[in-house]
């Protein structure tokens, strides 16, 4: 499949790996292809962001991805649920790191890594990644470029989607203003 990625969506699958390793993290998720996209300065993706967000955006995304990341993962969706059921993530959070310190929660570790001693991709990465093939495929587009995994980070449930619809990045959003036709993509 990466032989149909361009240049621009092989940076952002190399940024992500990048992210992942610096962060020590388990795997790669789709919220380090949301920040390796946060990164750039250049694609279509980036066009889209700076357009819907700009660099206050950006930052915010990166705030709520780190907040996340503190609570295991747990969207907010997923934090109020638990709050309904009479569980208190901020509580359990706060006593979880006064007892093994900040971002105890975060998923960092070294067990789910590759031969060449670098984070694996994880399912939610890989369904990213899927999902922006079938985005292209559904726009009748040969190559999957940044902005298709931008797309696909839009529509999949989960932090990221969560994070860039607070900011009003939804699908919708990245496809009107990049002028495409915006084909269904379930």
């Amino acid at each position: 499949m990466f032989e149909r990625f361009t240049k621009d969506a092989r940076a952002v699958v190399h940024e992500a790996v990048a992210h992942a390793g610096r962060e020590g993290a388990r795997s790669i998720g789709a919220e380090h292809l949301l920040l390796a996209l946060l990164d750039r300065e250049a694609g279509r993706a980036s066009f889209a962001l700076t357009a819907l967000g700009g660099d206050e955006g950006r930052e915010s995304v990166r705030r709520a991805l780190e907040e996340a990341r503190r609570r295991a993962g747990l969207s907010q969706a997923d934090t109020d649920a638990l709050a309904g059921l009479g569980i208190d993530v901020t509580e359990i959070v706060a006593r979880v790191e006064e007892t093994h310190g900040v971002g105890a929660m975060s998923g960092k570790g070294a067990d789910r890594r590759s031969r060449s001693g670098r984070p694996s991709f994880g399912r939610d990465a890989k369904e990213v990644l899927e999902k922006s093939l079938r985005i292209a495929l559904a726009r009748r587009e040969r190559y999957i470029g940044d902005e298709h995994l931008l797309l696909a980070l839009t529509v999949r449930p989960g932090v990221p989607a969560e994070v860039l619809a607070d900011l009003g990045v939804t699908h919708e959003s990245v496809t009107r203003v990049l002028g495409g036709a915006g084909e269904a993509c379930a």
